[in-house]
């Protein structure tokens, strides 16, 4: 093939195996959509039938790239190949098949906000309260059941045999969803998948026919397939055998979504006499780059040995920046970001990662005060988001109660009974007198909006007054301390069971984080002050150029991606690596996503921590991440935080430290870096719950201690229970049994 002359050895040896299975295992930068695409115009070289390929990934974008590419290398004589995602593969499927598998042909597919009401729905039919049964929480547990081909009959015997009543509660719900879903003709996304294998397992001739039509099977990404994607192509794969897997073990992370790693480790296995080829030149980072990642990632011990080596030109640099606190981290990234601009990199050059999404608003401020553009992949800007908004609202009708946009948007948040209905006729009463609303609620009466909503509101207005009272007398801090707890916002946040809403508190416990560093910075700490500032900000916002900007994501989602310089912020123990509790397939595949993270970086990588960070106003001492003592840059650290980085994290495999309390003495300048961590005696803890110990209720069946606060009899507990649920108990009343 004349195309061959750009490949490699390996990648050349990956293309032309075209009979029997084969994995490659493709790390990162090492050209694997260039070997899919050969590997596909290879196949048609070879005079395979563009009929009979089939090549599924995991997003459109990746499936136009790899049609594209495939199009170039061929002269457009492969439109007949089928490239695309593994829902798009069975909706077609589904589609052809329809009347043979007892479907309607005109089926729909719900999307997320459809399946959603589907499941309010149910849940009102079946009388479920749904302040104790989150409808989103379900949906999320029902559509990972789909991932596993777990149906509602094999959730409800699972959830009886271990005694599961909120297991039981789910399954009752998903059995009538799945009835509704029938009933409307209609599937959801894991439907999609749960039924194309369902189907092709009932019906062999059906099965036959697509075994038949796709000789050629090319899977990509296949570290991040779930249960329901590995017996689909099993199943396809079966008669001919011809499926060539692509993935790496090693950029695996995505097991909170379903991925399992095992598929891509247990392929071998699976296919004994596969053939095997490493892709392990990389053709994207320096070799310094690539040797720190590997120090990383050789620590895991469930992956495949490999190690990335490359060409490249050893001209970049690694940096590891000791801060002070968040603000400081930010700002030197600012500033680093804004010296090399002088240097003739593009903003579009430089990415920042972290770990949670809360920590984007710290580098978010330091951007706007230096007018730096910038662009959040996969998210929204903080002080876009809908609970900064909220609070943002109740802020702004406690300076100015006539705002009556601030009003209609939290009038009913959280929840108060206030209904649609009622905010219109409200709106209309103040209208037809010449009055703010929040006027009007002085005069209307329960002729104009019933005696529940009227409630619902007062007790709002008597919010706003108390708070408009005593403005002048109050930090901004102190104000919105007082709203988050006199609306209960965070209250009901906690009684929730998505891990959305863990994140959102989060957020809200950063924002007051960033009214403290206001009120610090800024000459002007009233609420008037602090309100003009964010409207000044959003203003920036406005004008600034779509193309150039430096671009800021979660580590998840910076997979696939690569930019000259990278910044991964945040490198804490129990920040990243998340949680001190981690067990071992946690912490692996918290090493996994420092590993993507570092790979990214095509010259310089940059990797920052800070000494001190501020949590919802309270400041907690950090030492560095393991992974930066792991990558082999304790020298960069100050002799003496070097010599107590490794103490401490040798301690750490042994008992978990490190919280404000742990710390004796800290010097608390930023240029010095002689900073100390070192454990003290702690009290005795006469209690005999432990963080990370496994208890059971008997309401809520089995959990994990994850949080303890208070002594004696105010101790308090938060367990994690496997049913998805988070509760927060007093130990003294809760009865938990330790396992």
């Amino acid at each position: 093939m004349k195309n061959l002359s750009n490949l490699n050895s390996a990648q050349e040896q990956a293309v032309i195996h075209t009979d029997g299975p084969l994995i490659i295992f493709a790390g990162a930068g090492t050209g694997k959509t260039r070997v899919i695409t050969h590997r596909i115009a290879y196949l048609l070289e070879q005079g395979v039938r563009p009929y009979n390929i089939l090549a599924v990934t995991f997003t459109n974008k990746a499936a136009n790239e790899m049609r594209k590419r495939v199009n170039d290398l061929t002269n457009n004589t492969a439109v007949d190949v089928r490239i695309s995602t593994f829902h798009s593969f069975c909706l077609y499927l589904l589609s052809c098949e329809a009347k043979i598998f007892g479907m309607e042909q005109n089926f729909l597919v719900y999307d997320a906000g459809e399946q959603l009401n589907v499941i309010k729905e149910c849940m009102k039919e079946l009388k479920l309260d749904d302040k104790r049964f989150k409808p989103m929480a379900i949906l999320n547990r029902i559509s990972r059941a789909k991932d596993d081909l777990i149906d509602p009959a094999q959730m409800t015997e699972t959830a009886q045999e271990k005694g599961d009543f909120y297991g039981q509660t789910i399954a009752s719900v998903y059995d009538l969803y799945q009835k509704k879903l029938h009933t409307y003709n209609a599937l959801d996304f894991g439907d999609l998948i749960m039924q194309t294998v369902i189907n092709l397992q009932k019906l062999p001739d059906i099965l036959a026919k697509y075994q038949e039509r796709f000789k050629y099977i090319l899977v990509d990404e296949y570290q991040d397939t779930n249960h329901a994607q590995y017996i689909l192509t099993k199943m396809l794969a079966e008669k001919y055998k011809n499926i060539c897997v692509v993935g790496d073990d090693d950029q695996s992370i995505y097991s909170w979504r379903g991925a399992d790693i095992t598929n891509i480790l247990d392929f071998e296995k699976d296919y004994p006499n596969c053939k095997a080829v490493k892709l392990e030149q990389n053709y994207r980072s320096t070799p310094k780059i690539l040797k720190h990642a590997w120090n990383v990632i050789k620590n895991n011990s469930g992956r495949v040995p490999k190690q990335l080596w490359t060409e490249n030109e050893d001209n970049g640099e690694i940096f590891v920046y000791q801060n002070f606190n968040e603000n400081d981290e930010a700002e030197r990234v600012v500033d680093t970001i804004l010296i090399n601009r002088q240097k003739g990199y593009e903003l579009s050059d430089f990415a920042v990662f972290y770990r949670t999404n809360a920590q984007s608003r710290a580098i978010e401020d330091a951007l706007r005060r230096q007018g730096v553009p910038y662009n959040i992949v996969g998210t929204l800007k903080f002080y876009e988001r809908a609970e900064i908004k909220d609070i943002m609202a109740y802020l702004k009708l406690i300076h100015n109660p006539s705002d009556n946009v601030s009003f209609k948007r939290v009038a009913n948040v959280p929840k108060r009974g206030v209904g649609k209905t009622s905010l219109e006729k409200l709106e209309t009463f103040a209208a037809s007198k010449g009055l703010s609303m929040y006027e009007a609620l002085n005069f209307v009466g329960t002729d104009v909006i019933g005696r529940s909503s009227l409630t619902g509101l007062n007790n709002f207005k008597a919010i706003i007054e108390k708070n408009f009272r005593t403005k002048f007398n109050k930090s901004v801090k102190e104000i919105v301390l007082s709203v988050i707890e006199d609306t209960g916002y965070i209250r009901e946040l906690e009684t929730s069971l998505l891990p959305e809403d863990k994140t959102r508190i989060e957020n809200i416990q950063e924002f007051v984080s960033a009214v403290e560093d206001f009120e610090q910075r800024s000459p002007d700490t009233t609420l008037a002050g602090y309100l003009t500032q964010v409207a000044l900000v959003s203003d920036i916002d406005s004008w600034q150029d779509e193309e150039q900007k430096v671009t800021l994501m979660t580590l998840h989602l910076a997979k696939g991606l690569e930019f000259k310089n990278v910044f991964i912020m945040g490198l804490e123990e129990g920040l990243f690596p998340i949680g001190d509790d981690a067990d071992e397939e946690e912490m692996e595949e918290e090493r996994r996503l420092m590993y993507v993270g570092m790979t990214r970086a095509k010259e310089n990588l940059y990797m920052t921590w800070a000494s001190q960070r501020t949590v919802y106003g309270k400041t907690k001492f950090n030492v560095p991440s393991r992974f930066l003592l792991e990558a082999g840059f304790s020298e960069q650290l100050s002799s003496r935080s070097a010599r107590n980085f490794v103490r401490n994290f040798n301690f750490r495999q042994k008992e978990t430290i490190h919280d404000v309390s742990d710390i004796r003495e800290m010097d608390n300048s930023f240029t010095d870096e002689e900073i100390t961590y070192e454990p003290i005696d702690k009290p005795e803890d006469s209690s005999p719950y432990k963080i990370g110990m496994s208890v059971f209720h008997q309401v809520f069946g089995n959990g994990k201690i994850v949080e303890k606060s208070g002594k004696g009899d105010d101790e308090k507990v938060i367990v994690a229970f496997s049913n998805g649920q988070w509760k927060k108990l007093l130990s003294k009343y809760a009865n938990l049994q330790i396992l």
